[in-house]
């Protein structure tokens, strides 16, 4: 990923908590010399330094992959395109083109798949209950009549990547002036939409962050 340095995330808990968020991957690895990628959510366990996950026995994923061999979990989190309008420089000189701001973690690793029912069962207690906390009536794997949770253990395959490294971008107009800053912010505002308040917080809090 090109990776200029007003652009390198750096910060662990920042990073960490942009996985958190936005969970589904596109992991990539090679296959027989193509590129093969698969969306899958993970899950990240910081302390262990490892995505774990499960995918469909059916998937041939947890065994056309090479343990020796890199693969990459590629995060996308907030993204919006942004318009030369909202730069305050347009108005001063015209010297402006459209870009888009987004934020994207490469995570690398080496994979290993896991078949063995109880690690599967607690990943599955682990994810359900990371995404339905914030429910007002959470579901909980015990929810479900038990042969029927085993026999959903016995369609699926754990995988787990080892983290060898990291790197993140936030593209949030950090090479702009402030005042393009500020006028992009106030644009993604005006504009409204749940993607484009979100942009604009992200914004603010790295400006208030600095």
């Amino acid at each position: 990923m090109y990776l200029p340095d007003l652009f390198h995330e750096q910060d662990f808990e920042t990073i960490a908590a942009l996985i958190d968020a936005h969970p589904l991957a596109a992991l990539t690895r090679i296959v027989n010399g193509a590129i093969v990628a698969d969306h899958i959510p993970f899950l990240f366990d910081a302390k262990a330094n490892v995505l774990r996950a499960h995918v469909a026995r059916a998937n041939p994923l947890w065994r056309d992959f090479d343990p020796a061999s890199e693969a990459l979990a590629i995060f996308t989190g907030l993204d919006h395109y942004v318009t030369p309008s909202w730069y305050a420089t347009k108005r001063e000189t015209g010297k402006v083109v459209p870009t888009w701001n987004y934020e994207a973690v490469h995570v690398y690793g080496r994979l290993r798949a896991i078949d063995d029912p109880k690690w599967i069962r607690t990943l599955l207690r682990d994810l359900t209950a990371r995404h339905e906390a914030a429910r007002p009536a959470p579901w909980a794997l015990e929810d479900a009549p038990d042969d029927f949770i085993d026999a959903m253990l016995k369609a699926i395959v754990g995988i787990e990547l080892s983290i060898t490294r990291i790197e993140a971008k936030r593209k949030l107009s950090q090479n702009r002036n402030a005042a393009d800053r500020a006028g992009v912010i106030a644009g993604l505002e005006a504009e409204g939409g749940e993607t484009a308040e979100r942009m604009a917080k992200a914004m603010a809090a790295l400006d208030t962050k600095a």
